[in-house]
């Protein structure tokens, strides 16, 4: 089946170029140039996957991730500008955008991370083998078959790229995970030397999981190596 891409952006010689790129690979591609008409093919085409520039006029592209996510969990691409791109990626992310790319956009990366994130989007929600998915303490809760995290008795809402990080984490609770392992398993091959990616996900989930992000007791780092899920003792 044809894979259906919404590319949403307001500058018509940007579409046009993405559009020649991913139709000459195959995928079928829904044009929109801003957030309302972009909502609409939504609801009426089921695209599998969202490229979605940031900076558009009217609902931006932040106001449109956010309502495609209050609705969907189809993968989104957020397109940022060169500056601020990792203030971009930690916004995206409250946001619940999966991957970002920078503008201008080599026509192979674009190609390389779309089909990246279809493949992954089809992968099961978790990683790792069939060990021991559950884990409990007097703050936190995880059940990684029933993608539940609890942190004092209340429910925290993970992105699907942060619930597959975490459930890499805790299914390999106590062992180190290298950057490479981590890019590799949750983002794909193609990400292998994107280092901040890890960073900054890493980051973010400590905001949401633990009691003091500045002093982790549950995602520790392996200074030069990578991280490790260390059960509270």
């Amino acid at each position: 089946m044809i894979k259906k891409i919404l590319v949403v952006d307001d500058e018509p010689s940007f579409v046009r170029l993405v559009d020649q790129v991913l139709t000459d690979k195959g995928y079928e591609v829904l044009k929109a140039s801003n957030g309302q008409e972009a909502l609409r093919l939504l609801f009426a085409h089921k695209p599998d996957l969202v490229l979605l520039d940031v900076v558009m006029p009217g609902m931006d592209g932040w106001q449109t991730c956010q309502r495609i996510r209050d609705m969907s969990d189809i993968p989104i691409i957020m397109l940022t500008g060169k500056q601020n791109t990792e203030g971009d990626i930690v916004r995206g992310l409250d946001y619940g955008a999966d991957d970002y790319l920078t503008k201008p956009v080599g026509n192979r990366e674009l190609v390389a991370r779309v089909q990246a994130l279809l493949r992954r989007a089809q992968l099961p929600s978790t990683v790792g083998s069939q060990k021991e998915t559950t884990y409990s303490d007097d703050y936190l809760t995880v059940n990684i078959a029933e993608r539940k995290i609890m942190v004092n008795g209340e429910r925290v809402k993970l992105t699907p790229i942060e619930f597959r990080l975490f459930a890499l984490l805790v299914e390999n609770a106590a062992r180190v995970l290298t950057h490479k392992q981590l890019l590799e398993k949750v983002w794909g091959w193609e990400y292998t030397n994107d280092l901040d990616y890890v960073r900054i996900y890493i980051s973010h989930l400590r905001q949401k999981i633990e009691p003091d992000p500045t002093l982790p007791k549950y995602i520790i780092t392996e200074p030069g190596v990578g991280y490790y899920f260390q059960k509270s003792s």
